[in-house]
C-alpha cells in the first residue's frame, strides 16, 4: 500500500482484520490467506485450552480459597487472559467462517478501532498484572522484614487497580490517535508504549527475576525457590519471550497495514495467555499423584504455600494470613 503522506493517515487506511489489504499480486494475497487461516486454526485450539486453564483459576481463587496478596494478583491475571482469550476465539471463529462460507460475518471496517482497543487493553492489562505480582514477589524476598512488617494490607488490590486503569489510559490513547487524524506526535506516542511495555514491563520483570533466582541458587544458604516463585518465574520467562516479538511488532506496524502481522500478534497474545495457569498445574503436580488427579490439590499447593510461610513467620502479636477454604 503506498503512502503518499507519512504525517496523516485517515482512519479508512487501517486495516484491522479486513480484507481491503492487497498484496502486490494474487498469488502472494493467496499464500497469505492460508497462512492467515492456518494462524487462526491455532489460536482457537489454543484459545480455547487457554480458557479452561483461566477459567479453572478464577473459579478456584475466586470461590474455593481466601484472598492472599499473590492471590488478588493471580485471579486479576486469570481474568485479563479469560476476557483476552474469548475476544480472540470470537474473531478467529468468525474470520474462518466468513473464509469458509464467502460471507462477511463480521463488519472490520465500521469496528476495527473498538477490536484493536479491546484487543491491547487486555494484552496490557495482563502483561501489567504479572509485571507487579513478579516485582513484589521479588521485594518479599529481598525485603523479608518490610514485606511482613511495612507492606500495606490492600497494597495488592490498589496495585491492579491502578494497572487496570493505565492499561485503559493507553488503550484509550491508542484509540484516538487511530479513530481521528493521525500525525506525527501521535504515531511517536503509539511508540513510545511499546517501547515503555517492552522494557519495564517485559525486560525488567525477566531480567529482575532471573538475577533473584540465580541470587538464591547461588548463595552460601543455597535457599530453595518455593513453588509460587518458580511459577512467576517461569509465566515471566514467557511473557519475555512472547512479549518482545509482539513489542516488536507493535512498534513497526502499530496499525496493522499487513493483515499477517495482526495475526501473529493474535498468536502471541494467545499463547502468552494460555500459558499461565499451565505453569500453575505443573509446578503444583506432584511426582507421585497423577496431574489431573485433584486441580484443586495441585493450585493449593502454589497458592497456598507463600501465605503458610507468611503465616509462620508472623510475630506473635501480629494476626496470621488465613488460607483455609
Amino acid at each position: 500500500m503506498e503512502e503518499t503522506n507519512t504525517t496523516e493517515l485517515p482512519p479508512n487506511n487501517l486495516t484491522f482484520g479486513s480484507g481491503d489489504f492487497q498484496p502486490a499480486n494474487e498469488s502472494q494475497s493467496i499464500l497469505q490467506n492460508y497462512v492467515t487461516l492456518i494462524i487462526s486454526g491455532v489460536c482457537v485450539g489454543i484459545c480455547l485450552c487457554g480458557l479452561v486453564g483461566n477459567g479453572t483459576v478464577v473459579w478456584f481463587l475466586g470461590f474455593h480459597m481466601k484472598k492472599s496478596p499473590f492471590t488478588v494478583y493471580v485471579l486479576n491475571l486469570a481474568i485479563a487472559d479469560f476476557c483476552l482469550l474469548l475476544f480472540l476465539l470470537v474473531i478467529h471463529t468468525l474470520h474462518i467462517i466468513s473464509n469458509f462460507s464467502g460471507l462477511s460475518l463480521f463488519d472490520y471496517s465500521e469496528t476495527e478501532e473498538i477490536l484493536m482497543d479491546l484487543f491491547l487493553f487486555w494484552y496490557f492489562a495482563s502483561m501489567y498484572l504479572l509485571t507487579a505480582m513478579s516485582t513484589e514477589r521479588c521485594l518479599s524476598v529481598l525485603f523479608p522484614i518490610w514485606y511482613r512488617c511495612r507492606r500495606p494490607k490492600r497494597l495488592s488490590g490498589i496495585v491492579c487497580g491502578v494497572l487496570w486503569v493505565l492499561a485503559g489510559l493507553f488503550a484509550t490513547l491508542i484509540f484516538l490517535s487511530i479513530y481521528f487524524d493521525l500525525n506525527v506526535r501521535f504515531l511517536g506516542l503509539i511508540q513510545g508504549i511499546s517501547i515503555v511495555n517492552f522494557l519495564i514491563f517485559s525486560l525488567f520483570p525477566f531480567l529482575s527475576n532471573l538475577c533473584l533466582f540465580i541470587k538464591l541458587r547461588c548463595s552460601s544458604q543455597r535457599r530453595h525457590p518455593g513453588k509460587l516463585y518458580v511459577a512467576v518465574l517461569l509465566s515471566v520467562i514467557f511473557l519475555f519471550i512472547l512479549g518482545f516479538p509482539f513489542s516488536v511488532v507493535f512498534f513497526l506496524d502499530p496499525f496493522y497495514l499487513n493483515l499477517l502481522h495482526l495475526h501473529v500478534s493474535y498468536l502471541l497474545a494467545s499463547l502468552n495467555s494460555s500459558i499461565n495457569p499451565f505453569i500453575y498445574f505443573l509446578v503444583g503436580s506432584s511426582r507421585r499423584c497423577r496431574f489431573w488427579g485433584s486441580v484443586k490439590v495441585t493450585l493449593r499447593r502454589v497458592f497456598e504455600e507463600k501465605a503458610m510461610s507468611e503465616e509462620g513467620s508472623h510475630a506473635p502479636g501480629d494476626t496470621p494470613v488465613e488460607t483455609s477454604v
